[in-house]
């Protein structure tokens, strides 16, 4: 079961995002709730909340400021923020902090399921992740020699590095590194390195790459969305190292790609 916490100051916000996350998720969650920043960010703690649908407009401290001191002490936990306000600001604020997404009031059901189910996603393949740890060689030299490793080490790395893929797929609009990667594993940033490579055929960071660029190509079809808001969106801080890094993936910049979906004609005009 999933622990979800509920943080909004409205009380029939609350019952009704309560009552939704109940309908579709009987025997999945297990659900608390806050009336305010303050007690959503003491009861996450100490609840050890693993999911918050947290409202960003609260009295005394926001949502933001809340999910701020929730993720200092427990970072692994998942945000969804809800607004009634379309802000770019509280939009780019809640990527950078992390946030699995941002969801407008009044909340569509099917939006909202959609959204808790990848949040739960991530949290099971994470979840996998640390169970599914390998023992790292105690030296180089056994690094060195695969013929000392057993068939049933070998399936076993294969299968750690696959949810480390689907770790990627998942996760890839946060700052993930090897570093933070190995640290879940409990292995060295190099081991992961190695292994990754050798069973996915593809580096750690061109892996990575490739899903932050796939997933702004298909947000680059918004033209209501901004250059710098999809680069936070597929988790690029720096807007110009986002730029770079499409286009020596595409061969063009954002701007260019942009223009060139435009010019594309719709399949229904081709007589």
């Amino acid at each position: 079961m999933i622990r979800l916490l509920i943080a909004d100051d409205e009380k029939l916000e609350r019952e009704a995002l309560a009552d939704m996350v109940s309908r579709r998720f009987e025997h999945e969650v297990v659900i608390e709730m806050a009336e305010n920043g303050r007690k959503a960010a003491d009861t996450a703690v100490l609840w050890r909340a693993e999911l918050i649908l947290m409202d960003i407009e609260m009295p005394g401290m926001s949502g933001l400021d809340a999910a701020r001191a929730v993720l200092a002490q427990r970072p692994g936990c998942r945000v969804i923020f809800i607004t009634a306000y379309s802000l770019f600001q509280y939009a780019h604020e809640a990527v950078h902090l992390g946030a699995c997404d941002y969801l407008l009031k009044p909340v569509d059901p099917d939006e909202l399921e959609a959204s808790i189910r990848r949040a739960i996603r991530q949290i099971e393949t994470e979840r996998k992740l640390a169970a599914l740890a390998p023992v790292e060689p105690e030296s180089a030299e056994e690094a060195e020699e695969p013929e000392a490793e057993t068939e049933n080490e070998n399936s076993q790395t294969a299968m750690v590095m696959a949810q480390v893929r689907q770790y990627l797929e998942d996760n890839y609009m946060f700052d993930l590194s090897l570093d933070s990667v190995g640290e879940i594993l409990h292995i060295s940033p190099a081991y992961l390195s190695a292994q990754f490579k050798k069973y996915q055929k593809m580096n750690f960071l061109d892996c990575l790459t490739e899903l932050r660029i796939n997933a702004a190509k298909e947000l680059l079809a918004d033209p209501f969305r901004s250059s710098a808001e999809v680069a936070s969106m597929v988790g690029y801080e720096d807007a110009s190292y986002f730029a770079r890094a499409f286009k020596k993936r595409t061969g063009m910049t954002p701007t260019q790609y942009r223009r060139q979906i435009k010019a594309v004609p719709h399949p229904e005009g081709v007589l």
